[in-house]
């Protein structure tokens, strides 16, 4: 019985010699690269570089991975939206609460999922306003808006709504696909416009969009795109580790209230529906001034959460 015990009592140590020496083994080889004398009070990180994807597309557009100038755009772009921390984890909680809708109008109009990731990397899903003066979730420039159906006047901006905004956009990027013959060069044509797009296409004589040599800004839009749905579509991949509860919650549980007629006071319309003039404003950003006179006598819906 004793040499029984004896023989697992050595057997055991044995077994935990191995792990010992197994575990120290692979961390020995983890951390094979990291300098054994660091200066004094270095950062206690370790930074590495992104896998680069072998395949990439953009709207089932594929990227020529196999020319070294977009494996190398393309991972700039990676690097920077995975190590821009803030951002891209605003990116991630910010989606479940636009995306569903652009979803859904994207999928009406048949045009392909991936040009929701072109929202993101336009104004990143807020209501923001360019240098430029472009607004909304789309960036879309007045007289741009307005020749696709947006009202913009001093009381209402739909760039700022999220619905009319992206039904206008659907129409002016399957436009500009008709023109330019791909879904990746009617994404330049989105940042730069039209004609100059076509200008430089003449000038330089070039063949795909792999070969135009254009501003910064519109050289890398595309690697932007596609790095931001790369780390949107598998985040974790990319070190973003962000629970479902979270995530922002969509504005699903409102109703709408149709005006026709002139409004003399939000923050009065506001009481009248028992909420707030700001959360009046936070569900309809598209109402940006204190009063609507609607001349034109026009029809819009106004929504309100309910109780």
């Amino acid at each position: 019985m004793r040499k029984t015990i004896a023989s697992f009592g050595l057997a055991g140590l044995l077994i935990m010699a191995f792990v010992v020496l197994s575990s120290s083994s692979e961390k020995d080889s983890m951390h094979r690269d990291i300098p054994q004398d660091l200066p004094q009070g270095h950062l206690p990180q370790i930074i590495q570089a992104v896998d680069i994807p072998s395949e990439a597309n953009y709207c089932g557009e594929a990227l020529p991975m196999d020319q070294f100038d977009v494996k190398e755009r393309l991972d700039k772009e990676l690097i920077a939206n995975s190590y821009r921390h803030s951002g891209t984890i605003l990116y991630l909680k910010k989606a479940p609460k636009y995306f569903p809708t652009i979803e859904k109008i994207l999928a009406e109009n048949n045009m392909p999922d991936d040009l929701k990731y072109l929202a993101v990397a336009e104004s990143g899903l807020d209501n923001v306003t360019s240098p430029a003066g472009a607004k909304g979730y789309w960036q879309f420039m007045s007289g741009t808006g307005r020749e696709y159906g947006l009202i913009i006047n001093s009381e209402i901006d739909e760039r700022f709504h999220l619905e009319k905004s992206t039904r206008a956009a659907c129409k002016y990027l399957k436009k500009l696909k008709e023109e330019f013959g791909s879904w990746s060069y009617a994404a330049l044509a989105y940042n730069m416009g039209g004609p100059r797009l076509k200008k430089n296409i003449a000038s330089q004589k070039a063949n795909t969009v792999y070969d135009l040599n254009v501003n910064a800004e519109t050289m890398r839009y595309i690697f932007r795109i596609v790095a931001i749905k790369e780390i949107m579509k598998d985040p974790r991949k990319y070190g973003f580790y962000i629970h479902d509860f979270e995530k922002y919650e969509p504005f699903e549980d409102t109703y709408s209230v149709e005006v026709s007629e002139a409004v003399a006071s939000w923050a009065d319309f506001a009481e009248k529906y028992g909420i707030s003039y700001r959360t009046l404003k936070v569900y309809n950003p598209w109402l940006i001034d204190s009063n609507l006179t609607n001349r034109e006598k026009k029809t819009y819906f106004v929504s309100i959460p309910k109780k």
